[in-house]
């Protein structure tokens, strides 16, 4: 196959600009929901799509979600109203909800550099430990 100068050149700087785009950053954190606790295997990321595997240990016996709040605060400084981290006072990512023991669910966002709070924001779970830190890197 022949190509010509012009369109080798083109192809070259298009797959640069992907290579080097931050904003193409992928990242994956396994996230498990345990009773007291929230595990990462990973609290620091680059910016860009972040996607979060997310399984609440089968022996549980509870139904946890995470929740992904945008902010300065350290994780177990965060207030509670209700037994709940009231959410509109942050900046919120995105959450995966309703997940049952056993069960697991995948949540993408695309998140800028900062600081993040992953918790379970069940009535009652943020206070037990569910809770952690993110930090996202540029």
């Amino acid at each position: 196959m022949i190509v010509s100068p012009r369109v080798a050149v083109f192809l070259a700087v298009t797959a640069l600009c992907f290579v080097c785009s931050p904003g193409y950053a992928k990242e994956t954190i396994r996230a498990t929901l345990l009773n007291n606790a929230i595990q990462l295997d990973k609290n620091r990321v680059k910016a860009g799509t972040v996607t979060f595997e997310v399984s609440n240990a089968p022996d549980t016996g509870e139904t946890h979600e995470l929740v992904v709040l945008k902010t300065d605060q350290a994780a177990d400084r965060l207030p509670v109203r209700k037994k709940q981290v009231p959410e509109s006072q942050f900046k919120k990512m995105g959450e995966a909800e309703d997940i049952d023991p056993g069960r697991s669910k995948r949540l993408t966002l695309k998140l800028a550099p900062g600081r993040y709070v992953l918790s379970c924001n069940k009535a009652g779970h943020y206070a037990m430990g569910m809770r952690t830190s993110l930090v996202v890197t540029p």
